[in-house]
């Protein structure tokens, strides 16, 4: 049982995915209103060695002689991960190993103004960010930054990390009805992500509720509006279906013990990650293919 890993888990973007997670549980820079993991513990821009190098690689070194590639090795987790220092080492060490496995990055990009961050995932093969808001307003309202932190920064980090990165960006866009589809933030939204100019533009919305009450997910229909107002080439609608026959780590013995757990009472996902000793996306995974059914 790896602490560290998860995985390896049907990914919507990236196929099957090993994932990282480089920081503990709910450090991060925001405290999104949509977050499926739960709110933000230590809300920080403070970057240092949250989990030791030493102990990433040995899990890694481990997988490696253990399993087959998978698609993609993608840093992501229960935070934030270009919080933690050490990134670009754990990135050079798998390149060093895997050479032939890509590695993405799934951030938040409130960091990359930070030119310490960017030097160190400018050898990650995809960076895939995210920008929910563009005015201020919206930006606290969804996001829930750190005070440090404004809607400008983050989008200006974004464009200047695109001039510098040779790599592909694929930017989420989380639409939250009542929230960012409002024709005024579209609108700012759009002029950003021409700003930035990413490689593509992905829409997304919510799976499962988030950390407040009065959200909901965005319908076909409205994420469709939103991609008839921009009328960009490079955006798309991101496909929410999971196959079990994806899931190479899919346990029988795992689905029957949420199953049992569920039908006996009800239980929260930190509960069923307590159980079940796995880390909480792996454990949402489980759970879109039981919905998927």
């Amino acid at each position: 049982m790896y602490k560290y890993l998860f995985g390896p888990v049907p990914s919507r973007r990236l196929g099957i995915s090993l994932g990282v997670d480089l920081v503990p549980k709910k450090v991060c820079s925001l405290d999104c209103v949509y977050c499926e993991v739960g709110n933000t513990t230590k809300l920080t821009t403070d970057r240092k060695e949250y989990i030791p190098l030493s102990k990433i690689e040995a899990e890694l070194e481990h997988f490696f002689g253990n399993n087959q590639d998978p698609d993609y090795i993608t840093f992501s987790g229960s935070g934030e991960p270009t919080l933690n220092s050490q990134i670009g080492k754990v990135l050079q060490f798998i390149k060093k190993e895997k050479p032939n496995i890509p590695v993405a990055v799934l951030t938040n990009g409130t960091l990359l103004y930070n030119q310490d961050v960017t030097k160190e995932i400018l050898d990650a093969d995809l960076i895939l960010p995210s920008l929910d808001a563009a005015s201020q307003s919206v930006f606290q309202k969804i996001n829930r930054p750190h005070p440090l932190l404004s809607a400008t920064k983050c989008i200006e980090g974004l464009v200047s990390f695109r001039n510098i990165y040779k790599g592909k960006i694929w930017l989420e866009v989380f639409i939250l009805p009542g929230y960012n589809n409002t024709p005024h933030e579209l609108d700012a939204l759009k002029e950003a992500i021409l700003k930035i100019n990413p490689d593509r533009v992905q829409l997304n919305t919510l799976d499962r509720p988030g950390t407040v009450t009065d959200i909901r997910s965005a319908t076909h229909q409205e994420l469709q509006y939103v991609m008839d107002r921009w009328g960009l080439p490079n955006v798309e609608i991101i496909a929410s279906s999971i196959y079990r026959k994806q899931l190479l780590s899919y346990q029988g013995n795992i689905e029957s013990a949420i199953l049992e757990t569920i039908a006996r009472r009800p239980s929260t996902l930190e509960d069923l990650c307590a159980m079940l000793g796995l880390h909480t996306n792996e454990i949402n995974k489980y759970l879109d293919v039981l919905e998927a059914e």
